[in-house]
């Protein structure tokens, strides 16, 4: 039988190699390779899912490459501090993630403690995986998706992007620079709408914040300056700070502490240590009246 199929697989490529010569090859080589791409993105990449238990949450994600299924893989290792976090929220609160990428924080607090999320995420290439990602875990009921960036102001500027693989970060909006204070690589650009947190709630009329997560690779101070409400609202807030960017460092300390936030903790996973992202660390801050 293995004979045969190896004798039928060297029959259809001598066939797809001599079709290949033909314009008439050509046309219908290019309208099944058209029908064959399709069946196998959706069958193999976006149908492709990994399920995954924490806590006794089960979850399902869809992996369509490799950086998703690292994504999935270090759930548990990768930011538990994130995930402690989550696990401390009061019951049925709301939560603003800011930079959701493909929801796995959005949804682990969806299921874990019923919050209300609302997941702002502007990449094109990370939205279908969220959406993806929030119907396989039914939680699309409580998980809203913003298909919006976050800054200081209302307006559209531009999208920078690093990649465009699914599932990619490391990119910013309507500004130049990235993560660490350097000019961003972009590899992709597009222009899309910004608006600041205190404008999600006075335009959009997005719930009031209990807790915000905020991972934005760089432009945590921006957004920051444009959620002087919010910030009075919020109960506490995650957010990722890079030491080395002085000026993120500073303005983000300033902006926490007028808001009547002081700091928990900060730390990062030991995977980190030795990296370029060694200096960037995952900031806890809490209201003033709720430390114990």
């Amino acid at each position: 039988m293995k004979i045969i199929k190896q004798i039928i697989k060297k029959l259809i490529v001598s066939l797809t190699y001599a079709l290949s010569k033909t314009r008439v090859g050509i046309l219908i080589g290019l309208t099944l390779f058209e029908e064959v791409e399709e069946r196998v993105i959706k069958k193999y990449l976006m149908n492709n899912v990994k399920s995954i238990n924490y806590n006794g949450i089960k979850m399902q994600f869809s992996v369509p490459n490799q950086l998703n299924r690292f994504r999935i893989d270090t759930f548990s290792n990768k930011e538990p501090e994130t995930l402690d976090w989550i696990d401390s929220f009061a019951e049925d609160s709301i939560l603003w993630d800011i930079g959701a990428n493909i929801g796995l924080y959005s949804i682990y607090a969806a299921k874990t403690r019923n919050c209300r999320v609302y997941a702002f995420e502007p990449s094109v290439f990370n939205l279908e995986l969220l959406a993806r990602n929030c119907f396989l875990n039914q939680v699309q009921q409580q998980v809203a998706i913003m298909p919006v960036a976050l800054s200081d102001k209302m307006g559209f500027d531009q999208m920078h992007m690093t990649t465009t693989e699914w599932g990619g970060a490391l990119s910013t909006f309507g500004k130049d620079f990235g993560w660490d204070g350097q000019n961003i690589n972009s590899e992709f650009e597009f222009q899309t709408f910004g608006l600041s947190m205190d404008q999600a709630l006075d335009v959009l009329q997005v719930s009031k914040p209990d807790y915000i997560k905020m991972d934005v690779d760089g432009l945590e101070h921006i957004i920051l300056k444009g959620g002087s409400e919010a910030l009075l609202q919020v109960q506490e807030i995650l957010i990722e700070v890079n030491d080395d960017f002085a000026q993120q460092a500073v303005y983000c300390q300033q902006l926490l502490t007028n808001a009547g936030l002081i700091l928990k903790e900060k730390c990062h996973a030991d995977m980190f240590d030795g990296t370029i992202f060694s200096s960037v660390y995952n900031q806890i801050w809490i209201r003033k009246q709720n430390v114990k």
